[in-house]
């Protein structure tokens, strides 16, 4: 082959190369947290979490619940499920200093989501947008906490919890 041939064939290589290996830098950011029941439970799930603007779309699947109740679910500050009962997970996720309160007001944990409820077969879905974290890194990022799904529903009104009852599942949150 011709010095040429070889030097067209090298810049033609090394310009495929690049562009098979050039990322998508306007994915989103991502994270996801599978739910393991914790002690004498069988509640269990995944969540999912993508940056969307100045929201964190949030979408969470749990099976195991009671059929027909509602659940307090939370963003925990502790990413660690390490306790049989998610108490180390700590308290709800609150970068904002505010108190607990309905995931629809403006005034409320950073880590108040809605209750899931359950079908009659004891699974619940929750999809939802919330404003107050991040999934990108940040003193608001969801990355390195924990999710719990609770035993009763949120009464959005008990400080600092909502009186949601015993911890059913917990899972922490990582980038994905």
């Amino acid at each position: 082959m011709k010095k040429t041939t070889l030097i067209s064939v090298a810049v033609a290589a090394a310009m495929l190369a690049a562009c098979q290996t050039t990322s998508d830098s306007s994915a989103p950011a991502r994270a996801t947290a599978g739910l393991k029941a914790t002690k004498g439970n069988k509640t269990f799930g995944e969540a999912d979490f993508e940056q969307a603007g100045n929201k964190v779309r949030v979408v969470i699947f749990v099976e195991g619940l009671r059929p027909g109740q509602e659940h307090g679910l939370h963003i925990h500050e502790k990413g660690d499920c390490s306790s049989g009962d998610g108490m180390s997970a700590g308290g709800h996720f609150n970068p904002h200093g505010k108190p607990h309160g309905h995931p629809s007001s403006s005034e409320r944990h950073a880590g108040d989501l809605p209750s899931l409820k359950a079908d009659k077969s004891g699974r619940a879905k929750v999809q939802v947008e919330v404003d107050g974290l991040t999934v990108t890194p940040g003193p608001a990022s969801v990355v390195g906490r924990a999710v719990i799904v609770h035993a009763d529903p949120d009464d959005y009104k008990t400080q600092p919890t909502g009186n949601a009852g015993a911890r059913l599942a917990c899972g922490v949150i990582s980038a994905s």
